[in-house]
């Protein structure tokens, strides 16, 4: 039988998995180095052993299920995962950690679901999520950023790095400035003082400018990341714009011109904990997210919303971007139920289970 040589009203183009995962990853740079250099070398440590652990188990996996094994890879999406995974991890965490979580994304929430497009989840968000669940402790301990350091400190070495990575050594001339709270963690913590009291009275704020030494920055650098996967058409503004705007609304509501009672401003919210990764690299996963464009905007837009109900209110977790994105991937496909845009040629949109025939359909 002859093929049909089909065009318009079809597109086509060059954005194949394996181009688009090459971009995400590129695109992570901007803040991979700014992490880098506010928090030191521990982050290149996370980056390579959950990268080369992603990779490690999607290739066991493919072996186990007797696929062909370069072909998977080279999709570059357990890649990905490793990225997401080692940026979202604190930095100088126990190898064990990051190893487990790779685990926990490519096994348990990507394959045993089937693979890279059956995964109702994201991989990097169920993994960052149940150990944080699992180990608070290590998932908390974030490194104290470059700007806080005292007179003289800087960020460890590599060897004073492995050390603490594979073997737990305590960092020479670091023992009182190895760990702190996080911005959100002290906003969070906050109990009776206005925020600017509270501004002036911690470092973390007092060497920034707008959102908390270090953080700040980090969120700009993949903000700059996000914008060129716009560029590139990598995905559509709707899912992240529509997050970014909601958890600035809720912000703005709730400030109350900076009372003790306050969650913070919007341009606080905004550029702290990870806000800009979860805008452009977390809610943007085409498998685990809503597909229409309306679908999009209310999906991101709740996310935005939950993160500052979380952040704000929540008992224990101070920034919420995980738990936000978990629980709108499970509610993704109500979403799309009934955002199902109206097909060429029908009057009405047609719910994503509708198989009866409408005016103007065929």
């Amino acid at each position: 039988m002859a093929l049909l040589n089909i065009t318009s009203p079809h597109t086509h183009g060059n954005n194949r998995t394996g181009r688009v995962m090459r971009l995400v990853v590129y695109a992570t740079f901007p803040g991979i180095a700014a992490l880098t250099h506010f928090f030191g070398v521990g982050v290149l440590i996370n980056l390579v052993l959950a990268s080369l652990s992603c990779i490690a188990f999607e290739a066991l996996v493919m072996k186990l299920r007797q696929r062909p094994v370069m072909f998977y890879l080279r999709d570059c999406s357990a890649l990905v995962t490793g990225v997401l995974i080692g940026v979202s991890l604190p930095p100088y965490c126990p190898w064990w950690l990051v190893i487990s979580a790779s685990f926990v994304a490519i096994v348990l929430a990507k394959q045993l679901y089937g693979g890279m497009g059956f995964n109702p989840f994201n991989p990097a968000m169920v993994a960052y999520v149940l150990l944080l669940i699992s180990f608070p402790v290590q998932m908390t301990q974030w490194a104290t950023p470059l700007p806080m350091l005292a007179d003289g400190q800087t960020t460890p070495g590599l060897i004073a790095a492995l050390d603490k990575v594979f073997f737990d050594t305590e960092f020479p001339n670091l023992v009182d400035g190895y760990t702190s709270a996080t911005v959100l963690d002290i906003m969070k913590q906050n109990s009776g003082l206005t925020l600017d009291a509270l501004y002036q009275q911690q470092p973390v704020f007092t060497e920034g400018r707008w959102a908390g030494a270090g953080w700040e920055w980090v969120n700009i650098a993949f903000l700059i990341g996000g914008i060129y996967l716009l560029y590139k058409k990598v995905f559509t503004w709707h899912a992240p714009i529509s997050m970014l705007v909601a958890l600035a609304l809720m912000a703005a509501l709730f400030y109350d011109a900076g009372s003790s009672n306050s969650g913070g401003s919007p341009v606080f919210h905004l550029l702290s904990g990870a806000t800009m990764l979860g805008a452009f690299f977390i809610v943007t996963d085409p498998v685990s997210s809503a597909v229409s464009t309306r679908g999009r905007i209310i999906y991101g837009a709740l996310i935005g919303v939950l993160i500052y109900v979380i952040r704000t209110w929540g008992s224990s977790y101070p920034d919420g971007v995980g738990f936000a994105v978990l629980l709108l991937n499970f509610a993704a496909p109500f979403i799309d139920y009934y955002t199902t845009p109206r097909t060429y040629g029908h009057k009405k949109p047609r719910r994503a289970t509708d198989t009866s025939k409408q005016d103007g359909g065929h």
